[in-house]
């Protein structure tokens, strides 16, 4: 096993500050030396992972770009982020089906630059297609890994299960929690108007639909007591949240959430 990075009173190496990182963990004399932000490592730390948990449901694929394609984009930052850093990344599916329970990994945990190509070619084999649980995946992560680390979820959210809850076992059990929720800029401001037949890309069900003022309305109430959801679950947990679209720089956004922003 590789040595840890925690608590230990035995000095190991330096290492520069990387996304997730304690900041109170900064050694700010070697700081100071080297010009920029260096943390203390210690002998007997474990190595820390960064999971990243793509929602791989039907309902990704909408969008131009697709929502899945900016989630993609933005994992695959993140990814690059932890390798360089010497931290291991790996991607894990969400997705519903008989057999996987949820959960499908879509890669071994890599580790270093070289490891970045394997990664890229993970996220991109990546489609969006049937359904998903994201409590239960959020689930069957906590029960597969044997140590806590960075868990990123990338999902538009649109997941009537008890996603929330399973977040805060995540978080309980010393997970760190990154929420990037990717929506298309029409489900933002639909601009639909008058009457529609409705398919769910999950599930194939249809509903008839008056887009008058009142249904937008409602619309747009449901959607922003999700988003309200999310943001007041990650101000009480302490983790990053972050709202953006597929039609966004992904620079701002990777900048929010290096910064451990709450959208």
């Amino acid at each position: 096993m590789a040595p840890r990075r925690g608590g230990s009173a035995e000095f190991r190496e330096h290492r520069p500050y990387s996304f997730g990182d304690d900041p109170r963990r900064i050694d700010w004399n070697a700081s100071a030396r080297l010009g920029k932000p260096m943390l203390k490592l210690f002998q007997a730390e474990e190595d820390r992972a960064v999971r990243l948990l793509i929602d791989g449901s039907a309902s990704l694929g909408f969008g131009t770009p697709s929502k899945l394609h900016t989630a993609k984009q933005l994992a695959a930052a993140l990814a690059y982020l932890a390798l360089a850093n010497s931290e291991r990344a790996q991607v894990l599916l969400a997705r519903q089906t008989q057999s996987n329970m949820g959960l499908e990994a879509a890669g071994a945990a890599r580790r270093g630059r070289a490891g970045f190509g394997s990664i890229c070619r993970e996220l991109e084999a990546v489609a969006a297609s049937g359904r998903t649980d994201l409590a239960r995946s959020v689930d069957n992560v906590l029960a597969r890994v044997a140590l806590p680390g960075i868990l990123a979820l990338f999902s538009d959210f649109f997941d009537p299960g008890p996603v929330l809850p399973a977040l805060g076992r995540a978080r309980a059990a010393g997970h760190e929690l990154v929420l990037v929720q990717v929506l298309d800029q029409e489900e933002l401001t639909p601009s639909l108007d008058g009457d529609f037949e409705l398919e769910d890309a999950e599930t194939g069900a249809s509903l008839s639909l008056s887009a008058d003022a009142a249904a937008l309305d409602a619309y747009a109430d449901r959607l922003a007591r999700l988003v309200q959801d999310l943001r007041s679950f990650a101000k009480r947990q302490g983790c990053t949240y972050i709202l953006t679209t597929s039609q966004a720089d992904l620079e701002p956004t990777l900048r929010r959430l290096l910064n451990r922003a709450v959208d």
